[in-house]
């Protein structure tokens, strides 16, 4: 079978790195791809935006599925546009990626079906959003409605940093946005496969967000992971999949936009049980890199299943006991303006002893292995725990010769401290 993956990240690397392991793949093309996932991939010189273009090349190549990683071709509809013609592809259509795409859109989904998750108004204008803040005292959270690649996020611990967010939020013109009450525990990531009717769980990971040591800075796509989340327990995940996975998959299979893919869901586990931060409808980046190096299944054999509605007929999907834990390597200037065009060494060393360092803001300039974005490299180890994962982890970092670059030390220090 041909498969064609979608996206150019370091979540579309650790797929293309697992679906390169799988005995039903005859040839994995990828479009657009990076220096690491050529690496397992034909990379395609296609502009995934235009979806005739995409179309054609699945014709001409014959390819038997699609596999969209990024968030912005789903909610622009490409999943769509390739099933009309007949090709699996995993990965939600344009009404169910509203989830992603639009958080007043999945707020509303939660108040009519009765999701547990946090308080909240949708505004549109900066003197509504003020407005609102007297419902919510001295915290609430500033959500931008759209795609923010992690980033349209702002946790206000007083009023006058909710007030400072409102008026840079609203300084270019009227926005839809939403401010919630800020709930309070420790957070985790639950990811369940859907192929619209059947769920299975793929596994939980916990994500490090703040650029800095001890979760702070502002808010990044994610400076490192690890997984499983030990925080969610079995009987939260049950939970949670009860109480909130499940009748969001109902509800749209409901309205006609049945829910294909992964839905990742963002997890607050307040002293009343989970409650939804917000849903990601696409595997996680970092979250990608630490599940891809614990699943001990054929990747292909199961998106396809999902993609073509048969995910009943397969077994739960297995994952090793080792836990796995990744570091973001990001340019210097992050989330900012990151410094463009540094040169990377050392990844052959840093692989040495089965780490692998997925590549995400990378290009090459001649043989030469550049930074060409924020997040450069995901530098992933397992181990027999957290604790040994990160030593494996942070062992090929500190092999890797980025001078232009940063990384957090403290990935996974909260799990190893409390043991």
């Amino acid at each position: 079978m041909n498969i064609l993956l979608v996206g150019s990240g370091g979540r579309e690397h650790a797929l293309a790195w697992k679906l390169a392991q799988s005995p039903l793949l005859d040839t994995l093309f990828a479009a657009p791809g990076n220096p690491g996932i050529a690496q397992h991939a034909t990379i395609a010189e296609l502009d995934v935006a235009d979806h005739r273009a995409v179309i054609d090349f699945v014709r001409r190549q014959q390819i038997g599925l699609v596999v969209v990683g990024p968030e912005g071709p789903l909610v622009d509809g490409l999943a769509d546009n390739i099933r009309a013609i007949g090709v699996p592809v995993f990965g939600p259509g344009r009404e169910a990626a509203r989830l992603e795409g639009s958080k007043g859109f999945t707020k509303d989904l939660c108040a009519r079906v009765g999701i547990p998750t946090a308080r909240y108004f949708r505004v549109t204008s900066r003197d509504g959003a003020l407005a609102c803040l007297d419902d919510f005292g001295d915290t609430c959270v500033i959500k931008a409605d759209g795609l923010a690649a992690g980033k349209g996020v702002v946790v206000a611990d007083t009023r006058a940093q909710a007030e400072a967010a409102i008026r840079d939020l609203y300084a270019n013109g009227p926005v839809e946005a939403v401010i919630e009450e800020r709930l309070e525990g420790p957070e985790a990531s639950l990811f369940v496969l859907s192929d619209g009717s059947a769920t299975a769980v793929f596994g939980s990971a916990q994500d490090h967000k703040r650029v800095g040591d001890g979760d702070t800075g502002p808010n990044t796509g994610g400076m490192g992971a690890y997984s499983p989340a030990l925080v969610l327990t079995p009987e939260l995940e049950e939970r949670a999949l009860g109480e909130i996975v499940r009748p969001t998959i109902d509800a749209l299979a409901a309205a006609g936009t049945p829910y294909v893919g992964v839905l990742y869901a963002g997890l607050m586990l307040t002293a009343e049980g989970p409650k939804l931060i917000e849903y990601n409808v696409r595997f996680g980046d970092p979250e990608c890199q630490v599940l891809m190096m614990r699943f001990a299944g054929d990747l292909a054999e199961v998106l396809l299943a999902v993609a073509e509605g048969r995910l009943a007929d397969l077994p739960a999907p297995a994952f090793a006991d080792d836990a796995a834990l990744t570091v973001v390597m990001a340019a210097n200037g992050y989330p900012g303006t990151p410094e463009q065009g540094g040169a990377i060494g050392g990844i052959t060393a840093a692989e040495r002893d089965g780490a692998v360092a997925f590549q995400a803001g990378t290009a090459l300039h001649g043989e030469q292995l550049v930074a060409s974005g924020g997040r450069v490299l995901a530098v992933t180890a397992t181990g027999a725990d957290i604790a040994a994962a990160q030593r494996a982890a942070y062992a090929a970092v500190d092999a890797i010769d980025f001078p232009t670059g940063f990384f957090r030390r403290d990935i996974g220090a909260k799990a190893v401290d409390k043991g």
